[in-house]
């Protein structure tokens, strides 16, 4: 299983600094917020595995910070609930507004860990098999691509970049997202992203006849599908 990278929402310094020294420790990339405005910023703009959220916030209420994520992130990032509040009614009010697991203070990192290691897991699972939008097909198994019912020849780097392009569509995403999700904590030097983009464009174009990847200034790339327009 490959790094997990992790944002750690606790407005505790101690415990943030301890978990996130433990976390670390395995060689997975941490991340962190002290306040709810800003971690709902990070995961809408930064891709996470899974977040690590307490309810007792300076700022806005945990359950709220859940369900904003839940409604603006890039992907359904799974939220592990790390909380004292060990009451039925708010673990239920945890799930209802979009957790993916609950754990109580105090806990043992190494369960936290496992338990991370699990929710990615799952989340991989859930990722779809097959995504359709308009002409475009891709199956992600094989990792082939059509348009129109005519196989579009793709690098296994550039299936990579369309199906995550795919899986936000119609909203852009980051290149950071991308170099994260393609090359992990070791993005390249040069300016590989951009090659592998440009190349990726070419490659659809021949068969789908128009740019189906559009540069967004300042954020990324986003995938633009025109149904009213077929293959050359």
């Amino acid at each position: 299983m490959k790094p997990l990278k992790l944002l750690i929402v606790e407005d505790n310094p101690h415990i943030a600094k301890q978990l996130g020294d433990f976390l670390s420790g395995l060689h997975w990339e941490v991340d962190f917020a002290s306040e709810g405005k800003l971690a709902i910023q990070l995961a809408s703009s930064e891709h996470f595995d899974v977040i690590l959220l307490d309810l007792n916030l300076p700022d806005i209420d945990g359950f709220q910070v859940c369900q904003q994520i839940k409604a603006l992130a890039p992907s359904n990032v799974p939220i592990l609930m790390l909380t004292a509040r060990d009451a039925f009614e708010d673990k239920a009010h945890g799930f209802a507004t979009g957790a993916d697991d609950y754990l109580t203070k105090p806990f043992d990192f190494r369960e936290v860990a496992l338990r991370c290691e699990a929710l990615s897991r799952r989340q991989q699972l859930h990722v779809k098999q097959e995504i359709q939008i308009g002409a475009l097909r891709l199956f992600v198994r094989d990792m082939r691509a059509e348009y129109a019912g005519q196989s579009i020849p793709l690098t296994q780097v550039g299936f990579k970049i369309l199906l995550l392009l795919a899986q936000k569509y119609p909203d852009a995403l980051s290149r950071s997202h991308i170099l994260h999700e393609i090359w992990g904590d070791t993005p390249p030097q040069s300016d590989a992203l951009k090659s592998h983009i440009y190349s990726l464009r070419k490659q659809l174009e021949s068969v789908a006849g128009y740019d189906l990847v559009r540069t967004v200034h300042n954020l990324g790339y986003q995938l633009v599908i025109h149904d009213d327009i077929r293959p050359l």
